[in-house]
């Protein structure tokens, strides 16, 4: 059903940016937005951008203001059960006027023209619901080290051709861009009824997948990156919040990744000790081996996350602070039935 064919006298997409004290990115991401003009679209005419602002306490609002074609928005007050990110993006939807809508991060950064060739991509697809994965942005040793271990995991677990697959029931959708028919999205009930989830993106694009209505997912950095984290405190807290609702096996992941860390540095140190107290040269020369293939094997894995070179490389440094980080998101939405996000607190959830 091509969408913006029947409806090209009218608006063909609203993007909607919820934005709660967004201060740092929301200026680079709105720019990249309104440059989609260049492209040919006119804004106010075949498009629109809206920013729900969600009871910022920084500049957020303001920096929203200063940049022209952007409409800004009060997000509705936060009723109990309600998520900031669904109840602002819920409210941009409402108000929105596309017949697709983009729902995309505020630490987000949009290539030109990538709006307008996503709608072509999910026309072509047949995909009522069309999410990129974005080029990450990363900044600090830990972000560098930590951030390909937890990509290739995702690239694992949701393995973006079977996403795609009409005939798998895996679904997975990245909220940093979320491209979905009007229609669809709120004959599904829209952001409403996943209001309590911490993964509303990830909940939006099951109920798609469950009704088979078309849905793509993809690495795509030629479209748009991301910067998610400007701190550690932020990265801790942002994966505390997620990893246990996207991996289902979040202690066991946590004890492989501690083995890797013992064979990555004790099998050479093992192979040392063994060349200095052993006449035996087969034993420390196996040890190496086994050594060289555990390498293999992480890097394998880990070049998956689409991180660069040097990233990948870095990575092991980081296995202690990922299992330390899949246990507390475990123990958080486990035992505390508790997590924190942008200063506020979500009790229990999806």
């Amino acid at each position: 059903m091509n969408i913006s064919a029947e409806l090209a006298a009218g608006m063909r997409l609203s993007v909607i940016v919820p934005a709660r004290n967004e201060q740092d990115c929301v200026g680079e991401c709105l720019r990249s937005l309104a440059a989609q003009e260049e492209e040919g679209w006119r804004l106010g005419r075949e498009w629109e951008i809206l920013l729900v602002d969600d009871h910022s306490t920084d500049e957020t609002r303001k920096i929203a203001e200063s940049i022209a074609g952007v409409t800004l928005m009060q997000a509705p007050k936060l009723e109990k059960g309600w998520t900031g990110k669904a109840n602002a993006a819920w409210a941009g939807a409402q108000a929105a006027k596309g017949a697709w809508l983009l729902f995309t991060d505020a630490d987000t950064v949009h290539e030109a023209g990538s709006a307008s060739r996503a709608i072509v991509e999910a026309e072509r697809h047949e995909a009522a619901m069309l999410s990129y994965s974005p080029r990450q942005i990363v900044k600090g040793f830990w972000q560098r080290a930590l951030m390909p271990l937890v990509f290739s995991e995702l690239a694992v677990t949701y393995p973006p051709a079977k996403v795609s697959d009409p005939e798998s029931r895996l679904a997975a959708a990245n909220g940093q861009f979320l491209l979905v028919r009007r229609d669809v999205y709120f004959a599904n009930g829209g952001h409403e009824a996943v209001k309590d989830a911490v993964l509303e993106d990830v909940e939006l694009a099951r109920a798609v997948k469950r009704r088979k209505q078309g849905l793509r997912f993809r690495y795509a950095p030629e479209a748009v990156a991301a910067r998610m984290y400007r701190s550690l405190g932020a990265m801790v807290e942002g994966w505390t919040k997620n990893l246990a609702l996207l991996f289902g096996n979040t202690l066991a992941m946590a004890a492989w990744r501690v083995l890797d860390l013992v064979l990555l540095v004790g099998l050479p140190l093992l192979a040392w000790w063994t060349y200095g107290h052993t006449r035996f040269a087969v034993m420390w020369i196996a040890l190496l081996l086994i050594w060289v293939r555990t390498l293999w094997r992480f890097y394998s894995r880990v070049r998956k996350s689409n991180f660069p070179f040097v990233d990948c490389l870095v990575s092991p440094a980081a296995l202690p602070l990922f299992a330390a980080l899949l246990y507390r998101s475990w123990f958080q939405h486990t035992v505390v039935k508790r997590v924190s996000w942008k200063g506020r607190e979500y009790v229990g959830g999806r």
